[in-house]
């Protein structure tokens, strides 16, 4: 058990915390009486003086309890006054103690006597309650901020989902209604083949957890099951050209992030242009950074393109999840392709899955 989990465990750590103090207790005191030379009857007082102040601590847990609950005020005084209270009768059990079994049944001649000392007594046990208090309070502050997370962390996830899921009804609505117009061009077999593979695709967008990571070379996979979607659409005038090195094809990143951007850039880039484009996928890796980007050969940031590209749903989607899943590690930058056309670039840490 590590020191986190014996800080949830309260009972045990109560038992484990109390029982090494009055053993630490009961060594000070043990070694306070051999320094001074006592009598081998003063032992036997330390050992029962130990095991009273045990049990009372069980009692004084017991009102801190109820303690708690209360206002400040309320609290202070009740502490103050049950650990005085405690203080006197403890103090008298080891004063009749040392009187009865070290002075031989020597009797003081006041009353008071009896309950000498009694301020030390009472600090013990104000200690005790102190530590008592300030444990208790970590834990609850240690749950309140473990619930704070939590609740951060299940608002986070719920935002990364609602981003996923985004993504399939924006595609389903494109695709679907390219399906139908193929089918009311009376281009039946083309139409069947583009449903079986969106069938495969759309498949593969459900075994995904979408609050889950996939390898690059997973992803591309999916991405082909895509881009032959489209060039069921757009046959010899939509070109793919691939540069992947072999490294960053176990590169960890979030499922499908690549899917939005080819959309876009195939419905600005490729569908307005009578000849088509080519669409450029690479990939590589820079030190501790894997480094993907999408090159189109469309209309780029002129023409009218900025606004086009900069506000599109898939662009700003993309954005959002790298910014909740990645913070200030990431980076999504737009700019100009020579001589035409549009690059994007993302910028993220380099992680591969562990064996």
């Amino acid at each position: 058990m590590n020191l986190d989990q014996l800080f949830r465990d309260r009972g045990r750590l109560f038992w484990i915390l109390n029982i090494s103090g009055w053993v630490g207790y009961t060594v000070a005191a043990w070694l306070g009486a051999l320094a001074h030379e006592k009598p081998e009857s003063y032992f036997a007082v330390i050992a029962v003086t130990a095991v009273a102040g045990f049990l009372l601590t069980l009692v004084l847990r017991a009102i801190n309890r109820r303690l708690w609950a209360q206002s400040p005020a309320i609290l202070a005084l009740g502490l103050i006054v049950s650990c005085y209270v405690m203080a006197i009768g403890w103090r008298w059990l080891q004063n009749v103690l040392y009187y009865d079994w070290v002075k031989q049944n020597w009797q003081p001649e006041h009353l008071m006597d009896y309950v000498g000392g009694v301020m030390g007594s009472f600090y013990i046990l104000l200690c005790w309650s102190g530590l008592y208090f300030g444990i208790k309070y970590y834990q609850k502050l240690q749950e309140q901020t473990e619930q704070t997370l939590k609740a951060t962390a299940a608002a986070h996830q719920a935002q990364l989902k609602m981003l996923r899921y985004q993504l399939n009804p924006h595609f389903l609505f494109n695709t679907l209604n390219a399906i139908s117009t193929l089918i009311l061009d009376g281009a039946n077999d083309t139409a069947n083949k583009a449903v079986s593979r969106l069938s495969d695709f759309l498949r593969y967008t459900l075994d995904n957890d979408p609050m889950s990571r996939v390898t690059l070379g997973s992803e591309l996979g999916a991405i082909d099951l895509y881009l032959e979607i489209e060039k069921v659409r757009f046959g010899d005038r939509l070109v793919i050209e691939k540069a992947v090195e072999d490294k960053a094809l176990q590169a960890l990143l979030p499922s499908l992030i690549l899917q939005p951007l080819i959309e876009n850039a195939i419905k600005h880039a490729i569908s307005p242009s009578e000849e088509g484009g080519t669409l450029r996928i690479s990939a590589k890796v820079q030190r501790d950074t894997l480094v993907l980007q999408l090159t189109d050969t469309g209309p780029g940031l002129g023409n009218g393109g900025t606004a086009k590209k900069s506000s599109g749903v898939g662009l700003k989607n993309t954005r959002e999840r790298l910014q909740q899943l990645y913070g200030e590690r990431q980076a999504f930058t737009l700019a100009p392709n020579e001589p035409s056309g549009l690059t994007i670039t993302i910028n993220i840490p380099y992680e591969v899955e562990h064996a």
